[in-house]
């Protein structure tokens, strides 16, 4: 049943490819929660002083594809919320940074990209050094519970937004705790040890906003770690056995797929304490890799063209950390739609609308929404 509901959830994109901008959704629920890392980040990241102002997306190209100018989102365009927003009929959503109390919204974006499941003081202790706009899953909850304790303006406001009639999401595909250890020069093996923890981290989160009323929960794997051009790049071998055929390192995808299949058995652990509860899972590593492969002649090893970022400079995947997407040396590619990856830490929004839309539409049947 599982399986079903995590093939149903991505399978909302094709489906909502060709139908989210014809159609209308009506859905049982009114408002939007949403925690995560880059993957949808609407804005967050760019106001966490006093580093936020000056990230890379508060820059050009960023936004080039939509609306035309940077808005905060780490991507060419839209990111993966805005058209799950929209496919569930809630498109009204604000970043929490910027929300202010006495307007309505339809949903309250908590996720920071680049941000981390696990807190700081994990990493501080085993030297692993964290960007400082990091917002951890620990203070996007605090955050949230500050949320639900502010004045409503309205009484319909306040109903409006509780957990019970709300749909709440956790998203960090990113993986961002292991990518920085392993940039940091941890080992596979003891990165391995990191995951349970990842778990851990985010299923007592689900828990969590489950007590506070939440009733459903939805939740996304890990995406295929080691295509990320960062990754490529950082830990970059002249060992051909290290890449599959797509080009990507086989270790560090092992390890994503480790964590997905943890966080899998122990999603399904949580559906049995709270069995009257609607819990989805959603593959963005099956549904990244599909995109990949679609773009792929296959048999090109470590020499992928699928695995370039399109804004960046330098080297075989187009990624230099020292010289990102939006310095003055950096390069945009002409048409982003024909690639996977925008600045080599995210998607490109093309992306992000092909996985939304994989998932979209089995998944609203499955939170009982329907079509009007």
């Amino acid at each position: 049943m599982q399986s079903l509901k995590t093939i149903a959830f991505f399978l909302l994109i094709a489906a909502a490819t060709t139908s989210s901008q014809n159609t209308n959704t009506k859905c049982p629920f009114q408002f939007l929660y949403h925690f995560g890392d880059g993957i949808s980040d609407i804005g967050n990241s760019v106001r966490v002083e006093p580093f936020g102002p000056l990230l890379p997306p508060t820059r050009d190209p960023y936004g080039v594809t939509f609306p035309g100018h940077p808005t905060g989102r780490w991507s060419d365009g839209r990111v993966d919320v805005d058209y799950v927003a929209e496919d569930v009929g809630l498109p009204n959503i604000i970043q929490y940074l910027s929300m202010n109390m006495s307007k309505s919204y339809d949903g309250i974006i908590f996720s920071v990209a680049r941000s981390t499941a696990l807190n700081t003081s994990f990493f501080d202790s085993r030297g692993i050094h964290i960007p400082p706009y990091d917002i951890p899953l620990a203070t996007q909850l605090s955050w949230f519970r500050t949320y639900l304790q502010s004045n409503c303006t309205t009484q319909t406001e306040c109903a409006k937004r509780q957990p019970s009639n709300s749909v709440v999401l956790f998203e960090f595909s990113e993986l961002n705790d292991l990518g920085y250890a392993l940039l940091q020069g941890k080992s596979i093996q003891e990165v391995t040890t990191y995951v349970p923890l990842l778990v851990d981290a985010q299923v007592n989160a689900a828990r969590e906003v489950i007590k506070l009323g939440a009733t459903r929960v939805v939740y996304t794997t890990a995406a295929p770690l080691g295509c990320y051009p960062y990754i490529l790049t950082a830990l970059s071998t002249n060992d051909t056995s290290a890449y599959d055929g797509l080009g990507c390192l086989k270790a560090v995808n092992n390890l994503a797929l480790n964590f997905n299949e943890n966080l899998l058995k122990a999603f399904l652990a949580l559906q049995a304490e709270f069995p009257n509860l609607t819990i989805i899972g959603a593959d963005y590593y099956l549904t990244v890799t599909a995109q990949i492969t679609l773009k792929t002649v296959l048999g090109f090893g470590r020499e992928n063209p699928a695995l370039r970022s399109c804004c960046g400079i330098g080297g075989r995947y187009n990624y230099d950390d020292r010289r990102l997407c939006g310095s003055p040396d950096a390069t945009v590619c002409p048409n982003p739609n024909d690639y996977i990856y925008w600045d080599g830490l995210h998607f490109t929004q093309q992306v992000y609308r092909a996985v939304i839309g994989i998932q979209v539409v089995p998944a609203l049947l499955l939170l009982k929404c329907r079509l009007i």
